[in-house]
């Protein structure tokens, strides 16, 4: 074989070689660097972000007005046993998770319903807890009142708060009832007691609190709530670390009982109502 005939098969096999290799790493790709985490930011920050949004006894203003309740209970916990300070972003509901996308705080704990429409916005940890809704009602407007069925007329007026399941449990089970709507739950309320709505829909147990606050008005027409929703921690998507993070601060708070004893407290006694304005 001369040096010509040599150097031709030199130059075929180097272009086989090369896409041998060209080949073999397109079929094994090499995996993207993994952006950092939402806690490995808190972590260097010093500091975990926290969205919410004020409602009792989830989270409110004191007498001297810093935030209290059970939700800020559990996110002064989570930023504690990550070693770092809190810092509470109050939110529109409405629009919370826009705000969560967009990078305005870490991650949101206010009492949020684990919701499929959701869960296509944002990512959810584990339930932290359980609510549903319940209904309050005006006692002259809804007298004589005393199931969902009551409610579902095109002359009553159903009174809740903007962007929150209690709209969705509302638009379910009386379709046929106005529904009027406000950024804060407390006008909602205000509403009802001023006789201006015949019920409001809410996540329990403020319905409770309030028909015992302003018995003389209001009365709850059902026992219990009428639906059940799983509660999460929501964080924005691609975020692996993060989840794995909170769904194990879950199970380890959960194991302790200290979930179930700051629940007790908030939920079913009124200890903290001489703490409120």
């Amino acid at each position: 074989m001369n040096v010509k005939s040599i150097m031709t098969w030199v130059a075929v096999i180097t272009v086989v070689i090369a896409a041998m290799n060209m080949t073999s790493c397109d079929s094994n790709p090499q995996p993207e660097e993994v952006k950092e985490s939402m806690i490995e930011q808190a972590l260097k920050r010093g500091v975990l972000k926290v969205g919410m949004s004020t409602f009792v006894p989830w989270a409110m203003k004191d007498k001297k007005g810093r935030l209290i309740g059970f939700e800020i209970d559990v996110a002064t916990r989570l930023a504690h046993d990550m070693g770092v300070d809190v810092d509470f972003i109050p939110t529109k509901w409405a629009g919370i998770i826009p705000a969560l996308q967009t990078g305005k705080f870490d991650v949101i704990i206010g009492g949020m319903g684990i919701r499929p429409e959701r869960n296509i916005k944002v990512n959810f940890s584990i339930p932290y807890d359980t609510t549903g809704m319940d209904i309050i009602a005006h006692r002259e407007l809804a007298k004589g009142f005393n199931s969902l069925k009551d409610f579902n007329k095109p002359d009553v007026v159903i009174a809740a708060r903007l962007g929150s399941t209690a709209v969705t449990a509302a638009k379910k089970y009386m379709p046929n009832a106005q529904l009027r709507l406000f950024d804060d739950e407390s006008q909602a309320y205000q509403e009802l007691v001023n006789g201006n709505a015949h019920a409001v829909v809410g996540s329990a147990p403020r319905p409770a609190y309030e028909a015992l606050k302003y018995s003389e008005r209001l009365f709850l027409p059902l026992t219990g709530t009428f639906t059940r929703e799983p509660i999460g921690f929501a964080v924005r998507k691609g975020d692996p670390d993060t989840l794995n993070f909170l769904d194990n601060w879950i199970r380890v708070t959960e194991a302790e009982g200290w979930l179930q004893e700051r629940k007790h407290y908030w939920f079913e006694t009124r200890e903290w109502e001489h703490l409120l304005q």
